[in-house]
């Protein structure tokens, strides 16, 4: 099986066992081992649809404004959450790999494999909620019509983005490609960087 045929596989679990409460207070069970990359994949896709949702209560017009201004903060936390989780993803890459020895003519990649995985976590969740979408017993012709056609270009994008993916970590493999992770430095989130707070 390849990493991103595993990686699907729990993404689509990951999202199923969310909605099983659909509750984006519920509590996470992991059904995998503390320290594995499925565990990672596991918790990065649970991240990820708890946050999908939040963003959907966000967006409720007659929210209260301190309730929006509290699930905004909660929404920047799992912001945080989920790139602290990509760059430990990538950290078992950099392990995996680091007995390669890149090519001479070695490239560098647009991205780190685990900011594609990231992509293929959110797509799934695209898939999934899409999914829902044409199987609504109260929306029109047209809008079942419409979110299929979407729902089929979003698959073929999940085909070519894991693709991709398989083919990038087996360029790095062979030492055709060479992985270089920048950490994010997201300044707004750090005290000393963000001058509304530094300078109170």
């Amino acid at each position: 099986m390849t990493f991103t045929a595993q990686a699907n596989d729990i993404f689509r679990q990951a999202i199923y066992d969310y909605h099983l409460k659909d509750d984006v207070d519920a509590v996470i069970k992991n059904p995998y081992q503390s320290g594995s990359i499925e565990y990672s994949l596991y918790l990065k896709c649970w991240i990820d649809t708890v946050q999908w949702h939040l963003e959907d209560i966000i967006r409720d017009p007659h929210i209260n404004p301190e309730e929006a201004l509290g699930l905004k903060r909660r929404i920047d936390r799992s912001n945080q959450d989920r790139t602290d989780l990509v760059e430990e993803i990538d950290s078992y890459f950099r392990q995996k790999y680091s007995g390669v020895n890149p090519l001479p003519d070695a490239r560098l990649n647009t991205e780190s494999p685990a900011w594609a995985v990231d992509r293929l976590s959110i797509l799934a969740l695209k898939i999934w909620h899409m999914q829902e979408q044409t199987e609504r017993t109260d929306a029109d012709a047209d809008h079942i019509s419409s979110c299929q056609a979407k729902l089929d270009v979003l698959k073929e994008q999940q085909v070519d983005l894991s693709t991709a993916i398989d083919q990038l970590l087996e360029d790095i493999e062979a030492g055709r490609k060479y992985m270089k992770v920048y950490r994010q430095m997201k300044m707004y989130n750090d005290p000393s960087t963000n001058p509304v707070l530094y300078k109170k």
